[in-house]
């Protein structure tokens, strides 16, 4: 007589609990998934929202970026020329960008968890990390020849040798969330900790010292070798810019009015020059005097900004999709990305003279030629 479904309930109960009991431990030990914060452009882009004058700002990755309509005509009639490559690894979130000594053009690769470098003629070669979800941030070349970056959610500083070796060290403190990083003056790297409210440098053997900043909340983002021997960096959720000596003593300067101050480089003539989340690009003297200059787009958000060949700021409109560059005295020119709300996020001069960009929302590299 057939079996009614309740009496096949036991069997297939107790067959359950066997098959259970016999599951890899592994499998009932995994770690959760690790939440993590939101990344610096979003959580800023995303506080100015809340200003009337920044309500249509863009935050998130649109659903479809795509090439410009006449886009291959307008990039024949600019100058500079505009050409983009896709990274091999999707998604890969290029995020810090820098000239090797080795000649290649090295990255990160924010969301791949990789380093990648490729040549200027277009040759990829990525490297993981052994740090699972570290979310690689900026990258900068060291005093030692190795190319040194930060590890965001990894809360780690890594090294990378030319032919891909990697090296981590931990941070003293968790969830320090490490983001920029710099070549000082004294031969050490020296970073910014937006989460602890902090400074560090590390030697290139790997010793970390921390300074707390004097001001809570200042959330320090971008960090750059000033003209005066010291290290210069943003406060955006204060409205300042900082100096800090190699031996740690922190000065602070308050930008303008309503001023977002974000990427942070050294110019020519001798100031430092900062974008400016309210629209606008701005310099201080290291004495701590300001001037800024309002861009076309108020919501632009310029992020990073680098030192170009002729003396003048490039920096990369985020929000807007383009790059642009300033005169010291001001002057401002602005050149749309081929690819739609590509996101630029950082700059560097390469060895083939050419301004090389990560685009963050199209996992690409963008190739401006002067």
């Amino acid at each position: 007589m057939p079996r009614s479904p309740r009496s096949l309930g036991y069997p297939l109960m107790v067959m359950a609990l066997i098959l259970a009991a016999h599951m890899p431990a592994a499998a009932s030990t995994a770690p959760p998934h690790r939440p993590s914060p939101p990344r610096p452009w979003v959580k800023l882009c995303l506080k100015l929202k809340t200003q009337p004058r920044h309500k249509r700002i863009r935050c998130s990755i649109p659903p479809k970026p795509r090439e410009r309509r006449g886009a291959s005509a307008e990039r024949s009639a600019l100058t500079p020329t505009i050409n983009e490559i896709s990274i091999p690894t999707s998604p890969a979130t290029p995020v810090g960008i820098a000239s090797g000594p080795d000649d290649n053009v090295w990255f990160t690769e924010n969301a791949g968890n990789k380093i990648g470098k490729v040549t200027t003629a277009g040759v990829f070669t990525e490297y993981s990390l052994p740090t699972a979800d570290s979310q690689p941030a900026h990258i900068t070349a060291g005093p030692d020849g190795l190319l040194w970056f930060t590890e965001a959610t990894g809360n780690r500083i890594g090294k990378i040798t030319t032919s891909g070796t990697i090296t981590e060290y931990t941070l003293p403190v968790s969830g320090s969330y490490p983001w920029s990083i710099t070549s000082g003056p004294d031969g050490n790297l020296w970073f910014t900790e937006p989460d602890a409210n902090k400074v560090a440098k590390i030697t290139t053997s790997g010793t970390i010292t921390e300074y707390t900043l004097p001001t809570s909340g200042a959330y320090p983002l971008f960090i750059t070798a000033g003209p005066d021997g010291n290290l210069w960096f943003t406060e955006p959720l204060l409205g300042k810019v900082a100096r800090i000596t190699t031996g740690g003593t922190v000065t602070e300067f308050t930008a303008p009015s309503g001023a977002m101050p974000l990427g942070i480089t050294t110019g020519a003539d001798g100031n430092l020059w900062y974008g400016d989340g309210n629209g606008k690009v701005g310099s201080v003297t290291t004495t701590g005097t300001f001037t800024d200059y309002s861009l076309t787009d108020p919501n632009a958000l310029p992020w990073g900004m680098t030192l170009g060949l002729d003396g003048n700021v490039r920096f990369a409109e985020q929000s807007a999709g383009k790059v642009a560059s300033v005169t010291t005295t001001g002057t401002v020119s602005e050149y749309a990305l081929p690819t739609s709300v590509a996101g630029p996020l950082q700059l560097t001069v390469a060895s083939d003279d050419n301004l090389w960009v990560t685009e963050d929302y199209v996992d690409k590299l963008a190739v401006v030629t002067p």
